[in-house]
């Protein structure tokens, strides 16, 4: 059978049927969530077991648990029915002053506080009832990025972790460390002494979640020793403060973490290589003239960081 002739055949109100019973786990709650009678959603469940040959919930003494299989559609589901919305959102033409779109975006803390908050005062000007929607990545989204950027609209990342996926770059940013102001082990500077001997606070540090920075200290031979793992640029200095501990942060956060009391801010005893931020996407919105909009709101918002012409920050 042709993929035309089964998508033919298909009924999408079954995806609707199948993303609320997966997430619900019950007819009665799912019916009530789509505002269907349950007589209704029993019929469309019975039809999506004969598709799939699985019974899709199973009953397990008074309630209802998905079986393995089902559980393996959930992402997919989610995903497919995200993507439907999107096609049928679309619009032949369109006009960002009246849109009520919502932008999807993956990121960390650091990418929201920077060049978010600069992007969505632009789009508050531009266009006032279009959303934004930020999402924190976590390695796993990094790891499915291709097809988790099917359904979100874009991940902003530094350059090396994705590749073969269409991106622009958006702006620069250096590495400084943060220790506590009384830490007397450490003057303006961090010495090599100091990164061998005096224990960290990381955001990310494992075999796939990593920053370029600690990567680079590594390199150099130093294996860093780290006390405390906290997946938040933001965060961070809130673990060093009243401590012997060094945090690396991206030099655009320096203003929020001079909010931290007892931080100060020193340079590092080597070249760090800068970060290129970079916004990603799928190559199915590449034509897609709103999401075209939003990019190049993107590298707006990015070149006033990377300049600094943002004072709001």
């Amino acid at each position: 059978m042709t993929d035309h002739l089964l998508l033919s055949r298909l009924d999408l109100n079954l995806l609707v049927s199948l993303d609320a019973l997966l997430t619900e786990r019950s007819v009665t709650r799912a019916a009530e969530r789509l505002h269907l009678s349950q007589p209704a959603l029993s019929a469309s469940l019975a039809r999506l077991r004969t598709h799939f040959g699985d019974p899709i919930l199973a009953r397990r003494g008074n309630t209802y648990e998905l079986t393995p299989f089902a559980l393996r559609l959930t992402d997919h589901t989610t995903t497919a029915l995200d993507a439907a919305r999107r096609v049928f959102e679309s619009q032949a033409e369109w006009e960002p002053s009246e849109s009520t779109r919502e932008f999807s975006i993956y990121g960390s803390d650091h990418s929201f506080t920077t060049v978010g908050t600069v992007l969505t005062r632009l789009a508050a000007e531009r266009a006032p009832n279009v959303r934004f929607r930020f999402l924190l990545h976590t390695p796993t989204v990094v790891e499915d990025a291709a097809n988790r950027l099917r359904a979100a609209d874009a991940m902003i990342l530094p350059h090396g972790f994705l590749s073969n996926l269409p991106y622009a770059d958006l702006w620069r940013d250096d590495w400084v460390a943060v220790v506590a102001d009384d830490n007397d082990a450490v003057g303006d500077q961090l010495t090599m002494e100091n990164l061998a001997s005096l224990p960290y606070a990381m955001t990310y540090a494992s075999q796939n979640a990593f920053t370029s920075v600690g990567r680079q200290i590594q390199q150099l031979g130093i294996e860093p020793r780290v006390e405390v793992v906290v997946e938040s640029f933001v965060a961070l200095p809130y673990f060093v403060t009243g401590t012997r501990r060094i945090g690396l942060i991206q030099a655009a956060l320096v203003p929020l973490a001079h909010q931290v009391r007892g931080i100060r801010v020193v340079g590092l005893p080597f070249a760090a290589t800068p970060l290129v931020n970079a916004l990603w996407w799928h190559s199915v919105h590449t034509r897609d003239p709103e999401h075209a909009w939003m990019r190049a709101l993107f590298t707006e918002a990015g070149q006033l960081v990377e300049s600094g012409a943002d004072t709001a920050r």
